[in-house]
């Protein structure tokens, strides 16, 4: 009989720990992938690298906010805001280039896929090398690719 309530209370406690751990998953649920919210929000309209599809490429977007923003965190508060809310005063890209392409329209996601997107495309500009009279001819390869067998 002892045996049998030591066995019952040990299983109980199995049950409750795995109850917990069940119940926790979906809490601890990850944050949205900056990458996935681009391809299938952005990628419609924006090429990653040029040429452009029917929006400015994402690389020279990044870059420019970089050179525009000291900080990640500042670049990113002002394209999410510009994001939600597309407008002249606000764009950070050529104004030629929305003479070309138009204003974006607003986009409907949620704070968490803003700053997840919005990370990942200041991560394109890091080392897109696309700031003003970049190349050149002063390239980072040196030439090696000519010297490849």
């Amino acid at each position: 009989m002892h045996h049998h309530s030591f066995t019952a209370t040990g299983l109980a406690l199995g049950m409750s720990g795995l109850l917990m751990v069940l119940s926790a998953t979906p809490a601890a649920a990850a944050a949205p992938d900056g990458k996935a919210v681009f391809d299938r929000n952005c990628s419609v309209c924006h090429s990653v690298m040029p040429p452009p599809k029917s929006a400015p490429p994402i690389v020279p977007i990044a870059s420019r906010y970089h050179q525009q923003f000291k900080s990640k965190s500042q670049g990113i508060a002002h394209m999410v805001s510009f994001i939600k809310s597309p407008s002249k005063q606000k764009a950070i890209a050529d104004q030629q280039a929305i003479t070309r392409f138009g204003l974006m329209p607003p986009m409907q996601l949620s704070d968490a896929e803003l700053n997840a997107v919005a990370g990942w495309i200041w991560e394109q500009g890091v080392d897109g090398g696309w700031g003003p009279g970049s190349g050149a001819g002063r390239g980072q390869g040196k030439g090696e690719c000519l010297r490849q067998p």
